[in-house]
């Protein structure tokens, strides 16, 4: 009754106003949209109240999000493209029954993403081929640990963060590890938390709620995915009550990838958020077919207007 409509309102923008889509014109689906958008609002407000950060914790320091454009190598970005070509045809005949097709779907959709993080990660064959955006993200560390910054970096992948481990070992730093297999969780908080390690790799599912670790500065968000609440609360663990310190934020998107697609899912998502609720979630488990399409749409992302700052890493 609510979301489909809604939703159908929010991808007019990608078409032209005024065409005729089905048996509704585009103006139509959007006056529906709004109309919906409104009843929705008005149901849901006597049974809400919330507390944002900001009325809560006036006195924050500030948070700095910037998305960092990591350019592929060459080797990596042929291989990304060769695999993008055969999985965009595989997928967009899928869609058109999602139900059905979800889990082979999102199969595609998660190699994708670990393709753009780093190949080896998908398949051994491919360990030759560097990942640009890990050999990033060791450069970054190289400058701001021996300032006495601290860092949290999440990943999805914890196959990524066991590569990541390793060549923290190859530089003598160390580091705290944790994800759904760690045994002992308060251990390993605590040897961050003491100061023993600089440097904490967590999987954003098993660590991105439930910790307090404000002696962090820095994040690094490694492969976006299209539910922005996740990162959200991954960068919080950070950004909260007690943090005395600017935080920087860093969400590292390989450029030209599908990452970026999934970056601009993030922001459509966000607005709708903001209409409903100013910033609440309520739409957040959802992805549609057409949001599927627009991932594998090989039109060029205009990321500029997303976060507050953007760095070219070319």
């Amino acid at each position: 009754d609510y979301l489909r409509p809604i939703e159908a309102g929010q991808r007019v923008a990608r078409t032209e106003p005024g065409k005729t889509d089905g048996v509704e014109t585009q103006v139509q689906r959007q006056t529906r949209s709004r109309e919906a958008m409104t009843k929705l609002r008005t149901k849901i407000r006597p049974f809400m109240l919330r507390r944002t950060k900001e009325s809560v914790a006036a006195e924050l320091p500030e948070k700095q999000e910037m998305v960092l454009q990591v350019q592929m190598e060459r080797e990596h970005e042929q291989l990304y493209q060769q695999i993008l070509q055969r999985e965009r045809k595989n997928v967009l005949n899928l869609v058109a029954d999602m139900d059905s097709n979800r889990i082979s779907i999102f199969r595609s959709l998660t190699l994708l993403r670990m393709l753009a993080l780093d190949p080896s990660i998908v398949d051994d064959q491919y360990a030759h081929v560097p990942s640009s955006k890990l050999n990033e993200l060791m450069s970054r560390l190289t400058e701001i640990l021996p300032e006495g910054h601290r860092v949290l970096i999440f990943s999805q992948f914890t196959s990524f963060l066991g590569r990541l481990g390793e060549q923290l070992d190859q530089r003598d730093i160390d580091y705290a590890y944790l994800d759904g297999s760690t045994r002992n969780r308060g251990e390993a908080v605590e040897q961050f938390r003491a100061g023993d390690a600089p440097v904490f790799l967590i999987s954003l599912r098993a660590g991105g709620f439930g910790l307090t670790l404000t002696e962090a500065d820095y994040v690094f968000l490694l492969d976006p995915w299209w539910n922005p609440a996740v990162e959200a609360q991954a960068v919080d663990r950070a950004h909260r009550i007690g943090q005395d310190k600017n935080v920087m934020v860093y969400r590292m998107v390989s450029k030209g990838s599908i990452e970026e697609k999934v970056l601009a899912l993030q922001q459509q998502k966000i607005e709708m958020f903001a209409a409903l609720t100013e910033d609440d979630t309520a739409f957040a488990s959802n992805v549609t077919a057409e949001d599927i399409r627009a991932l594998f749409d090989d039109s060029p992302v205009d990321l500029g207007d997303m976060t507050e700052g953007i760095e070219d890493d070319s």
